[in-house]
């Protein structure tokens, strides 16, 4: 008996001490959650839809939901999270930086805030919409292991779409709508296998339909509208349980495939879809709306279409449908819209379209029907459009055979004439080959084919032979005479690393910034052309775009000479250097707004050193180079200019090559660039003294104390110690010399990117400390008792 009552007091001890250890760890659990919760609206800079957050006392799985937020838990964890805040969802003028008003703010760090979502590792459904967020979206998102749904649109991400949410297998519904996404459309989705909506609207995705979707048998909705997809369509048939597709405003162009039969809404207008409308659209039972206008669809669309039992939107507008509808047409009770305007039909208009006294919409205008209305066209343009479209497919068949045979013939040339090459220069002395002459090829560069051969190849590098970016505008110089009133001195902006600055206004009253320069006639015109073409075909948000060019060959500076004028946008806010030399409370440069600009121009380097090929070094890197527009958004002028440099430059010997864009080490750019770095740390102090300064300021960054007598003051007092510990050692790298132990650019951009990282940090932290003064409650997170 003693025995049993001595276990029972046992036991119940061990009860009481069980639940001790318990409840302090379910409450340090709840207290975790609403700290990232707190932390997740200081991120999204305290948006109005959480400001309740900021007075709640109670368990944050508790708050009542609303049309802006709502929260729920499981297990004392956060399950479902959803904030809609009221930024814009479009903003004019985004470039992949932060806009006042629109977007969240320079200092916001995507990859922070994905880093502080992923703590929330029960998270199942996500839901943040017009929130202003922006930047390219970190794959850190894939440790959100549990999600289920996604829904992020109506923000500011671009880039591309992050190859590690293939991982996340758990997806249902995948939305990323009204975003900026501008990479290739990904074709990973398959192994997403229990996807059932995909919805990636609005955007600017490259590239084909992905295949991948079509083996993933759970699809209900793909919603790809509005973005830059071309190519064809495969059969879609196998998606059985699609019920919505939208593919509307892209550049797809193969013939209409095969649909599903369930599908209810198929969406393809605005896109080059051509041939016929398949019959087997006049089987599907469930449809309800189909929209094809804006294509290129023909022939007569099929007499049952009109009859679907449940089709209610017919759209066939604005095509090349010929023929003529049959006169006992019939058409489903539920058809309450029909658009066939704007095609080639004729002959009488059906019954059920013309008795519009159900209430039936039809539109018919633009056609050569045979009925009273003065929106007909005459019977002749009808069947000379039809032979037209023809004798057009006809003579597209024939130019593309030419092409081929062309291709064809230009290659055996080539190959002719490399074997002649070799042989008449294996003949040639040694003082000849001193002077080696630019090969014209196939390359619409104007690039060697065996510099082309050589180049570095980087997988995202933008092959610039074969891009479709639009060539050189050829401006005319009573143009350009007009925008600068005859070249008159008022015009005059400055000299730049070659030539004259002149500054114009176009006929449509748009701004430009003219460099003009002497070019000796004895150079090839067919070569500088070449070069000018690839120098505009290198588009970057921080580069100085080039518009055109205009050469003048009048010969007013001399018989022996020509003039090139280059055409360039105008940025109107002066020079990196000027805003560096400002000390004004109101215009000075803080740490953050520096950084924001180093990176701007780093991300434009690094652009002209991997993303073209052959890269492009020498750049002319210089803080008077860095223009800021309106928004401190930099752009790197002169860039480029020793891609022309050879048909400009006299060579200075007999027998020496000149200079060119690809003749020079990419070092050369780090090592100017660190210059920059390091004027951006010192201040106009640096830009007279430059090199040696540095060397002898070396010793001074090693420690806090150095640093205070030579860093800009105003650095000083805006940045965070860690933040210019990672910009001052990569500065020093930078200017090392020994070129073999400077960084590449793409080190040099992520250490500035994680200087940006620690410094908005920092800031926000700062922010916080002045909001919640020490020794005040965070509100939402409570002390033990």
């Amino acid at each position: 008996m003693l025995l049993a009552g001595s276990m029972a007091h046992f036991c119940l001890h061990l009860i009481l001490l069980a639940s001790f250890l318990f409840i302090p760890s379910t409450h340090e659990l709840q207290a975790a959650q609403t700290q990232v919760l707190l932390r997740l609206r200081k991120h999204l800079e305290y948006p109005a839809s959480l400001e309740i957050w900021g007075t709640y006392t109670g368990d944050f799985c508790n708050l009542s939901p609303s049309a802006h937020m709502s929260i729920k838990c499981q297990d004392n964890s956060v399950t479902e999270l959803k904030i809609m805040g009221d930024k814009p969802v479009k903003a004019n003028g985004f470039n992949g930086f932060a806009i006042s008003n629109q977007t969240l703010s320079a200092s916001f760090s995507i990859d922070s805030f994905v880093t502080t979502l992923t703590r929330l590792t029960s998270l199942r459904v996500l839901s943040l919409v017009s929130l202003g967020i922006w930047g390219p979206l970190s794959d850190k998102i894939h440790r959100l292991s549990f999600l289920e749904v996604l829904d992020l649109s109506s923000n500011f991400l671009f880039d591309f779409i992050p190859e590690k949410i293939a991982t996340m297998v758990k997806f249902e519904t995948l939305i990323l709508d009204d975003n900026y996404f501008n990479g290739s459309m990904p074709d990973w989705f398959d192994s997403l296998s229990n996807l059932t909506v995909l919805s990636l609207k609005s955007n600017r995705l490259k590239g084909s339909f992905p295949s991948s979707l079509c083996r993933i048998k759970t699809l209900t909705d793909i919603s790809l509208s509005h973005n830059e997809l071309s190519g064809g369509l495969p059969d879609l048939s196998g998606l059985t349980g699609l019920r919505v597709l939208n593919l509307r405003e892209n550049h797809l162009d193969s013939e209409l495939p095969l649909m599903p039969k369930g599908v209810v809404s198929v969406l393809l207008s605005q896109n080059e879809f051509s041939g016929k409308i398949p019959r087997q659209f006049a089987e599907l039972g469930q449809l309800q709306h189909l929209d094809l206008s804006s294509n290129h669809l023909s022939v007569v669309p099929p007499s049952a279409l009109f009859a679907l039992s449940n089709l209610s939107y017919l759209n066939l507008a604005s095509n090349m449908l010929s023929g003529s509808l049959p006169d006992q047409l019939s058409c489903g009770s539920k058809l309450g819209f029909v658009d066939i305007s704007s095609n080639k039909l004729i002959g009488r208009l059906p019954s059920c379209l013309a008795n519009t006294s159900d209430r039936r919409v039809v539109k018919y205008d633009g056609n050569c029907l045979s009925i009273d209305s003065q929106h007909q066209q005459r019977g002749s343009y009808c069947k000379e459009s039809s032979s037209g479209w023809k004798k057009f497919a006809a003579w597209k068949i024939v130019v593309v055979v030419a092409i081929i045979i062309g291709l064809v013939l230009v290659l055996a040339l080539l190959a002719f004439g490399v074997l002649y090459f070799r042989r008449y220069h294996s003949r040639k002395t040694p003082e000849q080959r001193l002077l080696p002459k630019i090969m014209q090829d196939n390359s619409t560069t104007g690039i060697s084919s065996e510099l082309l051969a050589n180049a570095r190849i980087i997988s995202q590098a933008v092959k610039l032979g074969t891009q479709t970016s639009p060539i050189c505008r050829l401006f005319s110089i009573e143009e350009l005479k007009e925008a600068t009133k005859n070249f008159h001195p008022s015009t005059f902006i400055g000299e730049g690393s070659i030539g004259k600055l002149y500054k114009g206004k176009l006929e449509n009253g748009s701004y430009v910034a003219i460099r003009s320069l002497a070019l000796s006639k004895k150079y090839l015109i067919q070569n500088l052309k070449a070069r000018l073409d690839l120098l505009s075909k290198l588009h970057h948000p921080n580069l100085v775009t080039l518009l055109g060019h205009c050469i003048d060959s009048s010969g007013q500076d001399g018989p022996g000479t020509h003039k090139v004028h280059l055409v360039y946008e105008y940025v109107p806010n002066g020079n990196y250097r000027a805003h560096l030399s400002d000390f004004s409370a109101d215009k000075a440069l803080k740490w953050s707004d520096r950084l924001a600009i180093l990176i701007g121009v780093a991300k434009a380097v690094h652009f002209l050193h991997t993303g073209v090929i052959p890269g492009c070094f020498n750049n002319q890197l210089k803080t008077n180079n860095i223009l800021l527009d309106e928004h401190r958004i930099p752009k790197l002028s002169d860039y480029g200019m020793s891609i022309i440099r050879e048909e400009i430059e006299k060579p200075e010997a007999k027998g020496e090559r000149p200079k060119s864009c690809h003749g020079r080490k990419l070092e050369d750019d780090v090592y100017n660039f660190g210059f920059i770095l390091f004027e951006s740390l010192v201040g106009p102090i640096a830009i007279d003294k430059g090199e040696t300064f540095f060397l002898n300021e070396k010793a001074s960054f090693g420690s806090q104390d150095g640093r205070k007598k030579i860093l800009d003051p105003v650095v000083l007092t805006t940045c965070c110690q860690e933040s210019l510990s990672i910009a001052v050692s990569i500065t020093t790298k930078c200017i090392s010399q020994e070129p073999s132990s400077r960084p590449s650019f793409e080190d040099v951009l992520w250490n500035l990117k994680y200087a940006a990282q620690v410094q908005a940090t920092a800031d926000a932290d700062q922010k916080s400390d002045s909001a919640y003064p020490l020794g005040s409650t965070t509100p939402g997170i409570h002390s033990s008792p």
